[in-house]
């Protein structure tokens, strides 16, 4: 399992107001949720984002609410990815049960820049900045986590299984 894609950075304490603002969430249509996505701290954010691309950011990323609009706004987007130093915990268990990969990994957090080009090996956890020609390694996920995420989320994992 991998992505890549064009990064998107953001700093530290990104959090779920700023990634979907709560002026959206009378909605739960995924795609009319990606229309409003990271608005608040970058405008231009839907009109570069591609299918594919990849989110970096620093510490404490999608702290806040504990809403899971914030990791299926992201997703709907078309980020494949997102790469941070630190996850707030309720996020990071929405991204992964929404079928959204992050990994933690500070010095990928810290060293690739905007509009670097990365790929992610899901399986082994390795980042590879191939703009810099730099390597990362992140933590790989465990085979459930793999699943679930390969699934497109955690209702469809147990509905494979259910099958």
């Amino acid at each position: 399992m991998q992505a890549k894609g064009t990064v998107h950075r953001y700093g530290d304490n990104v959090d779920t107001d700023v990634i979907i603002p709560a002026r959206y969430l009378n909605t739960a249509d995924p795609k009319e949720l990606a229309k409003n996505c990271m608005e608040d701290i970058d405008k231009d954010f839907v009109n570069r984002v591609k299918d594919g691309d990849i989110m970096v950011a620093g510490k404490n990323f999608g702290c806040g609410s504990s809403r899971e609009h914030a990791p299926i706004a992201i997703k709907a987007s078309g980020i494949s990815c997102v790469i941070a130093e630190s996850f707030a915990r309720i996020f990071y268990r929405n991204s992964i049960n929404i079928g959204l990969p992050i990994l933690e990994c500070k010095e990928a957090s810290e060293e690739i820049k905007a509009e670097d080009e990365v790929e992610v090996n899901f399986d082994t956890g390795e980042i590879t900045d191939l703009t810099t020609g730099k390597k990362y390694q992140g933590q790989a996920f465990p085979p459930f986590m793999q699943n679930i995420i390969t699934s497109g989320g955690l209702i469809n994992s147990i509905n494979a299984k259910e099958d």
